[in-house]
């Protein structure tokens, strides 16, 4: 199944782009899901989610809607002698997703110091034992990664790797299509170049709009991973001004084409 939605949907900037004016933030989840099936949460990066809080989204979604949650930082960034608490602590409180066949797994994001070696790949096993049954959903940004190694590391140890679209910097990560679990996953930054290592808001780095054609490209890639795949979540973290809605929305129409074409050539 083909999922296809963006990283994060309560913003302020959003209101107005996308949402109607006057839209309070208690209602943003409701008109998002009224239109998508899928969303990343980011605000789980910087505090632990709560049962309450999880519970009251699982609510406000429709069945089949699908959530993806982001690690705390202290799970992914911190490094806290903590972090097995926190980890279960998170664990707990995504329990109304998972009893109600919501959760498509856990990101763990990380940051640009988080180095292959042994170390972090026996880290990366303690994670996959901790959130187990949950999918681990591993994003890297270091291109040192991207090794045909490492790849069988993940698919022998069933953990999701995270092919993205973001600038070509030196050392970041090729848009490579990979899949090493049954789970694929792909994660859209925006292609800023300038912002991507300067900026003063977080925000800017994701300033980007794709035009049809840059997504196109991945049309190719995106079939390869998708095919004998559970699922295929799509995410789109350019959400300045809600550029991640427009793009998500050229995304489905691009898919819709090319399968109702297929659907005429069959018999």
């Amino acid at each position: 199944m083909l999922f296809i939605g963006t990283a994060g949907y309560s913003y302020r900037d959003w209101i107005g782009p996308y949402y109607p004016p006057g839209t309070a933030p208690g209602k943003m989840l409701e008109i998002y899901a009224g239109e998508f099936f899928f969303v990343e949460i980011n605000s789980t990066y910087y505090r632990l989610p709560d049962w309450k809080m999880i519970k009251l989204m699982e609510e406000k979604t429709p069945p089949g809607f699908q959530f993806v949650l982001k690690a705390h930082e202290s799970i992914t960034h911190q490094y806290s002698k903590d972090y097995k608490v926190n980890c279960q602590k998170f664990k707990e409180a995504i329990q109304p997703l998972a009893e109600n066949a919501k959760l498509g797994g856990i990101l763990a994001q990380f940051p640009y110091s988080f180095k292959n070696d042994r170390e972090n790949r026996k880290y990366l096993l303690d994670l996959k034992e901790i959130f187990s049954p949950f999918p681990l959903i591993t994003e890297f940004r270091r291109r040192e990664w991207q090794q045909e190694a490492l790849f069988k590391f993940l698919q022998e140890n069933s953990i999701v790797y995270t092919c993205v679209d973001e600038p070509q910097l030196k050392g970041l990560m090729a848009p490579l299509a990979v899949r090493t679990a049954p789970l694929a996953y792909l994660r859209f930054h925006g292609r800023n170049y300038s912002t991507w290592w300067n900026h003063k808001k977080p925000y800017e780095r994701y300033n980007y709009l794709y035009s049809p054609e840059e997504l196109a490209e991945w049309v190719p890639k995106i079939n390869k991973i998708r095919r004998g795949a559970e699922k295929l979540f799509i995410s789109f973290n350019n959400h300045f001004q809600a550029q991640a809605v427009a793009n998500a929305r050229m995304m489905q129409k691009i898919f819709k084409k090319a399968e109702s074409q297929n659907d005429r050539i069959l018999p």
